[in-house]
Order: C-alpha cells, then sequence, then structure tokens
C-alpha cells in the first residue's frame, strides 16, 4: 500500500475541521484506501480508536442502513456530549437522503466528517443545499505514474518509455497491480467496467436501453480526448441505422459522467473570459477501459497521452479547462486559485510543422502566465518563452 501524498496533504489541513470533506472518484479508484490512511493519522494524531466511527456502506454488515434515520440512530447510539468525534462514512451516496444525517451530525455535535461517493451527482441537489459552503470537496483518481513507477519500485533513472506505454495500456486502477497476467488485468478490467456500467448508470439511473448506453460510452471511447456534441453522436447512430433524439443523448452523457467514469472538461473562451456551453471534451478516467472497450485498441496515441495529462492535471488538484483563442484550441487551462498554466500535448514533434502548430497555438494569448508544449520528445524543444516538457518529467514531477 502506497501513502498517496498528493491528496494527503491537501486533506490534512482540514481533519480538525467542521467543514465536511467530500472524496469523491470513479469506483475503486482508492477512496476507501485514502479514508484508512486519513483513519490512521488521526489514530497517530491522539484520537482514540471510540472517537472514530468508520462506515463503508457496502459493506453487507451495514446493510440495515437504508435511510437517513437508520444512520442517524446507529451514530447517536454510540456517542455523547463529552468529546470530539471523526466520521467516515464510505460510498455514503448509498444512504437514501444520507445529507440529512450529514447536516444532523454537523448541526449537534462536535465532530469531523469524512464521506466518499462514486457518483459526480454527490454534490448536488439536496447535500449542496443542506451544506453550501460547509464543504471541500477532492477529486481522487486512480494511480498516475508517480505512483505506479513507486508501486513497481522504480526510479527515475531506470524508467523506460515502454513502462509509460504499459501505464497507458493497463491505466492506474489500484487492483490491477495485484494480476499477474494480462489476461487478469483484462478480466478486472471488463469486471469494473460492467459494475460501473450496469450498477452505477443502468440500476442507479435506471437506464432503459443498455445497448444504445454502451455504444454511446464506445463513441466517446474512440473519441477520447475530440472535442463533440449530441449532434456528433447522433450522426454515428444515423451510420449504424438507429434513431436516437437528442434529449436521450444529453441524459445518457449525464448519466456516464455523474458516474465519473468519463470526465468533461468544459471549453473556455479565453479573449472572451467566460465558459463556453457546447462542443465539450471528454476524457476517460482511466485509459485502461480504452484497452477493453475499443476492439483492437485503436484510439489514437496522442489523444490517449493527452488523456493522461488531463487524469494528472486532475490528479493535482487544478481546475482544467479546454481553451478558445481566437484562431484555434488551446488543449489545456489550469486554474489553481490565482495561478494559472496553458499546455499543449502532443505525442511527437516531429518536424518544423509539428512544433509550429503546437507553440503558435499560443500567439493570440497575451497574459504572461506559464505556457508549456508537452511531448515525448527528449531534446528539449523550448522557444519563445514557452517551455518544452519531455511527458515523463512532467509525468514524475
Amino acid at each position: 500500500m502506497i501513502i498517496r501524498e498528493t491528496y494527503l496533504k491537501r486533506i490534512r489541513p482540514f481533519y480538525q475541521s467542521d467543514l465536511i470533506k467530500v472524496l469523491t472518484g470513479i469506483r475503486r479508484s482508492g477512496k476507501s484506501v485514502l479514508l484508512k490512511q486519513i483513519e490512521l493519522e488521526l489514530l497517530n494524531g491522539g484520537a482514540k480508536p471510540n472517537q472514530i466511527i468508520t462506515i463503508n456502506f457496502e459493506d453487507l454488515e451495514y446493510s440495515f442502513i437504508q435511510e437517513a434515520m437508520d444512520l442517524h440512530s446507529y451514530v447517536k447510539e454510540r456517542t455523547d456530549n463529552k468529546q470530539k468525534y471523526y466520521l467516515i462514512f464510505d460510498e455514503v451516496q448509498n444512504v437514501n437522503e444520507f445529507e440529512k444525517a450529514i447536516n444532523s451530525f454537523r448541526s449537534t455535535m462536535d465532530c469531523s466528517i469524512f464521506i466518499t461517493g462514486s457518483n459526480g451527482k454527490l454534490l448536488s441537489g439536496e447535500l449542496a443545499t443542506h451544506l453550501s459552503g460547509r464543504y471541500v470537496s477532492f477529486r481522487i483518481m486512480p494511480f498516475s505514474f508517480k505512483e505506479v513507477c513507486e508501486i513497481k519500485g522504480l526510479s527515475r533513472l531506470v524508467i523506460r518509455d515502454e513502462n509509460f506505454m504499459e501505464y497507458l495500456k493497463y491505466g492506474g486502477m489500484p487492483q490491477r497491480f495485484l494480476m499477474q497476467s494480462e489476461s487478469e488485468i483484462k478480466v478486472y478490467l471488463h469486471d469494473l467496467y460492467n459494475s460501473i456500467v450496469l450498477r452505477d448508470i443502468v440500476q442507479r439511473s435506471r437506464v432503459q436501453d443498455v445497448t444504445i448506453l454502451n455504444r454511446i460510452v464506445e463513441y466517446m471511447v474512440l473519441n477520447t480526448s475530440q472535442i463533440f456534441s449530441a449532434k456528433s453522436i447522433l450522426k454515428f447512430f444515423e451510420s449504424d441505422n438507429r434513431k436516437v433524439s437528442t434529449e436521450t443523448i444529453y441524459t445518457y452523457l449525464d448519466h456516464i459522467t455523474s458516474s465519473l467514469i468519463i470526465n468533461k472538461a468544459v471549453r473556455y473562451d479565453i479573449r472572451g473570459k467566460r465558459i463556453l456551453t457546447r462542443s465539450d471534451k471528454y476524457y476517460l478516467a482511466d485509459t485502461g477501459l480504452a484497452y477493453i472497450n475499443n476492439s483492437g485498441f485503436k484510439t489514437e496515441l496522442g489523444a490517449l497521452i493527452e488523456n493522461i495529462v488531463f487524469n494528472e492535471l486532475i490528479h493535482r488538484g487544478y481546475e482544467v479547462y479546454v481553451g478558445k483563442t481566437r484562431s484555434g484550441e488551446i488543449d489545456f487551462i489550469v486554474n489553481n486559485g490565482e495561478d494559472r498554466k496553458y499546455y499543449q500535448v502532443a505525442y511527437l514533434l516531429a518536424d518544423e510543422k509539428d512544433m509550429q502548430r503546437e507553440f503558435d497555438a499560443f500567439n493570440h494569448i497575451s497574459d504572461s502566465y506559464p505556457k508549456f508544449v508537452i511531448s515525448m520528445d527528449r531534446y528539449d524543444f523550448s522557444r519563445d518563452g514557452i517551455r518544452h516538457l519531455n511527458l515523463l518529467d512532467f509525468l514524475l514531477e
């Protein structure tokens, strides 16, 4: 088990705060293990075992907790008003109207609350209404390339491009590193995909047509890192002689992104300084899902590399947008408070034409925020104040 310090250092300042700590991420991305690491740090920091109440709502032992009042009663029976408590609830969305219980604990107890969920809507609707301004959220991603190298015991001196290509192919879902063969990894990834589609999307969202859902996911896998809209998906179905309404497409897209299997990056008009509401980009939460859902793994290599960079930026805690300029696109605008950076991503800068395309993308940006071009090239092509970064160096920072 590796210590996920990237997340812990962001969560740690809130251990004693009454703000609700909300951890979201795709199923099996490591949220439960991260909660155990938080619990261990709380104990090492002086908390007593009886001050910590931990519930995993996917554990059959707690299947009797179905409603908010069940959760409220369970916790109240195990607490008093004489000391502070740490309440840790894993996959809390399995409890109906859980937000009412969470709000009650926060209002009536001296407590610090941590909750996780595998649904992007955890922070919308009732939770946001009840806890507006009273929570901090953290997006948990599968293992980064740097974490994978740590797992494998690879130092920077021995890491090669083939190590990255293996990560690109199989992804960073934590449990896949327990598998001994390629066939085992494929079975595991198929099981993960099916559990997300069948349980988190079909059952929870009451999807009527699983075939359409799977075809939309297949299309999004084939077009990861590409700008597209519902119209492009409609054309995809028309080529298959299937009629699907625009409303159905948008509904299913919402269900898919809510499961966190695919993430949406909205477009930002740099010149007009506003969010654009059409033609977003979508990125897989883990590129291993492309491997099992893309007959022959035909997704363009450059698109998958862009996907990896997007996931890395999310892993580092940035807000990530796709940038629109007067004459084209910037792959990523990332914000962290007042900080901003711009990134272009390419597989290789094979010739001057490729370099001109990537570096000139910044021509219509007049501000002085840092600008980067990332590729797998070893040679440093930095120029005109724009830094060129080798992909592995960027991922291993």
